[in-house]
């Protein structure tokens, strides 16, 4: 376990010095002072490696998200849903290079094995099982609730409506997908660059932004 250990540290350092396709077993073998076999007797691959790093990154992610969520309330479902948001934008923040790792552009070559699935779940869970707990309470606005929806997008979305274990109308769940794309599109904006020369840099005013969209996020999705 301490070898893994160390191995999945350098490659950490290599991912934000290289980058994602240019990681090599070679070049952490060498910084660790092994031989590249004996580093291909813990992985088996680059792609292995990547794995790895991938899954670390969406549980770190996740265990990031689910503690300071916990921090809150239980019936304080905006306080739960903003917390949330708040820790996904600082973790990504802190953890600029495995942010783009798992958000940013595809590692060419690269298929992510089923093994992500459910490390990248867990956010997304987190943010369902607040909306579960505010549909449950009477929280999320009337209008919605019995808002109608397009046959076709109400069957598409019957998967996720089961999986969420209560009867979350459709147009709840759609305006909560929105939400989600919304978040993550929002930090991934910040971090790659996108409002530069558009929102300025200064202390708090990024904040300031975000918070804004969590206002609105939460309008969105009908909790209130």
């Amino acid at each position: 376990m301490e070898i893994t250990a160390e191995i999945l540290t350098a490659a950490r350092r290599h991912l934000a010095s290289e980058g994602a396709p240019s990681l090599s077993l070679r070049a952490i073998a060498r910084e660790l002072g092994m031989t590249s076999s004996a580093v291909y007797r813990y992985v088996a691959s680059r792609d292995d490696l990547l794995t790895w790093l991938i899954v670390d990154a969406y549980n770190s992610l996740g265990a990031a998200s689910e503690l300071a969520e916990r921090g809150v309330e239980r019936e304080d479902v905006i306080g739960r849903f903003r917390t949330t948001c708040r820790a996904v934008r600082q973790w990504a923040i802190s953890n600029p290079h495995e942010w783009a790792l798992i958000y940013g552009s595809p590692v060419p070559g690269y298929v992510a094995p089923a093994d992500t699935i459910v490390p990248a779940s867990r956010v997304p869970q987190l943010l369902g099982a607040i909306l579960v707990d505010a549909v449950r309470a009477g929280r999320v606005r009337e209008s919605l609730m019995g808002e109608r929806v397009d046959p076709t997008l109400d069957s598409s979305l019957a998967p996720l409506r089961e999986a969420l274990g209560i009867a979350v109308p459709t147009a709840v769940i759609h305006q909560a997908l929105m939400v989600w794309v919304g978040l993550f599109g929002a930090v991934s904006f910040e971090l790659f660059g996108q409002f530069q020369n558009v929102i300025g840099d200064g202390p708090g005013e990024r904040d300031a932004l975000f918070d804004r969209c969590v206002r609105r996020w939460l309008d969105e999705i009908g909790i209130a």
